[in-house]
């Protein structure tokens, strides 16, 4: 890794240190929709091994921990894993697991996993760190695994769909009155200078995934800004056990 990439992972740890207790309010009003996209092309089943990157409090996490037989949330920040933890005590789920971990960074078991989730985070990686980490989950997968990405899914205002994608951003944010004008500001700062926010167009999600190697990859809009994208590991799904 290099010492900007170095730099770059400070600095989204001292990020989302510090937005453990404000985050399930202020995230973004679309959330909720991408999540349920997320959870729909999952298909979970109770035999599966899952690993949600960029776990957050547990928004994905939680909601598949019901129907899988082991999950782990991995986060940057150990705040933020500890408030899974937390959570998925309180709620009962002893198969929940939590581990502190750049995405970059991250290792495990090759072929040790039967999905793979993620929701809203890769836009915080560089391009070349979201191909890095796209590669290591088909590795990280079994034969028939799935990786499923929920995402802000746009360019850089180069195409018409683009420019409407961000001006609905700007027009919801300013229905907001003087926070939302803050958060124009703020939001156009990182997006322009790729701090923070560095989404992709959907065609280049899709050639991430084939370049990884996934085949049946497919792309779904949920909302303007955000779509979901699905590939699957060639090979049989689940043909190691009783599947459901």
């Amino acid at each position: 890794m290099s010492v900007f990439e170095d730099l770059t992972v400070r600095i989204q740890h001292y990020v989302w240190q510090r937005r453990v207790e404000s985050w399930e309010h202020e995230a973004s009003p679309n959330l909720d929709k991408v999540i349920d996209a997320v959870l729909a092309q999952a298909a979970p089943k109770k035999w599966m091994r899952v690993l949600d990157l960029g776990c957050g409090s547990g928004q994905v996490t939680l909601r598949l921990a019901p129907s899988v037989a082991e999950i782990t949330g991995v986060d940057i920040s150990e705040r933020m894993v500890a408030r899974l933890l937390e959570r998925a005590q309180v709620e009962g789920y002893h198969h929940v697991n939590g581990q502190v971990s750049a995405l970059e960074r991250l290792e495990v078991p090759a072929g040790s996993l039967d999905l793979i989730v993620s929701n809203y985070v890769f836009h915080h990686l560089n391009d070349d760190g979201k191909a890095r980490v796209v590669h290591l989950c088909y590795g990280w997968l079994k034969p028939g695994g799935r990786l499923v990405v929920g995402d802000m899914m746009f360019g850089r205002g180069g195409t018409t769909e683009d420019r409407q994608v961000i001006l609905e951003k700007v027009k919801l944010l300013a229905a907001k009155g003087v926070g939302g004008y803050w958060r124009i500001a703020k939001n156009a700062l990182r997006y322009l200078l790729r701090v923070q926010e560095k989404p992709i167009a959907k065609d280049r999600w899709i050639q991430l995934l084939q370049a990884a190697g996934f085949t049946g990859v497919h792309l779904d809009s949920v909302v303007s800004e955000a779509g979901v994208v699905v590939g699957d590991k060639p090979g049989v799904a689940g043909d190691h056990v009783h599947r459901d």
